[in-house]
């Protein structure tokens, strides 16, 4: 089999027969040079299957599923709620955050937000490409742009909150929040932080956890990895 994957948003199951958009099929055909009866795998938040290329017509790939591969994973949710950053680096973070574990993306409107305006369908398409090949199952949601104070009032109690903030001591993370199974929420300031008053309802958030990150000031997109892999670190101790 070969090494592509691919997302299929659609129902997928043993003996299915059915076709590839005109992209994908582009990709395999074109692209990748995959013949008819090669196989590759699809995928999406059911589970991961081998599917055969049966005919190839008018540059339209159709295929036929042939075997499971992986099941359904129940992974622990984990959140990121950002202050959206310059393109470059906004896609880099989008990207690497998909690669370690994020299920969905929530953009925040602060006070000090400077991009206030965002791609949603070049958004989903990195999100979907980093989840391709980085051998996830599901691919991450993103939300619609919310400011602040909803997002606060929207999930105060729902999740457990991790805040970057470099104004506290604290450099660990206590136990309790691998309890249950409330979400786990990075929150990340803009670029010059959260001011003094978002910080004040930040910290004011029920279940959160102030953590310190490092000793220096981050990028944006640095505070993401950084929290992502700490967090990712913590829950598989």
């Amino acid at each position: 089999m070969s090494n592509i994957r691919l997302f299929f948003p659609e129902s997928l199951s043993l003996n299915l027969k059915a076709k590839l958009d005109k992209s994908q099929s582009h990709y395999v055909n074109k692209v990748m040079r995959v013949k008819v009866n090669d196989t590759f795998s699809l995928f999406n938040e059911k589970g991961e299957w081998e599917a055969k290329i049966k005919e190839i017509l008018n540059g339209i790939v159709e295929f036929n599923i042939t075997n499971q591969l992986r099941q359904k994973e129940n992974s622990r949710e984990i959140w990121l709620a950002f202050s959206p950053i310059k393109s470059n680096y906004f896609n880099f973070m989008i990207q690497k955050a998909t690669e370690l574990g994020v299920t969905k993306f929530v953009p925040i409107i602060t006070d000090r937000t400077i991009v206030r305006k965002i791609n949603y369908e070049r958004v989903k398409k990195i999100i979907i490409e980093a989840s391709e090949q980085s051998n996830r199952l599901a691919v991450p949601d993103i939300e619609k742009a919310q400011n602040l104070k909803s997002f606060l009032e929207k999930n105060n109690n729902k999740v457990n909150m991790i805040f970057g903030d470099i104004n506290t001591k604290n450099q660990k993370l206590d136990s309790k929040i691998k309890k249950g199974n409330k979400p786990i929420c990075i929150i990340i300031g803009p670029e010059g932080d959260f001011t003094e008053n978002e910080r004040k309802e930040i910290i004011n958030f029920k279940n959160l956890q102030s953590l310190k990150i490092n000793n220096n000031i981050l990028r944006s997109e640095t505070a993401v990895i950084s929290s992502l892999s700490i967090i990712n670190y913590f829950l598989n101790l």
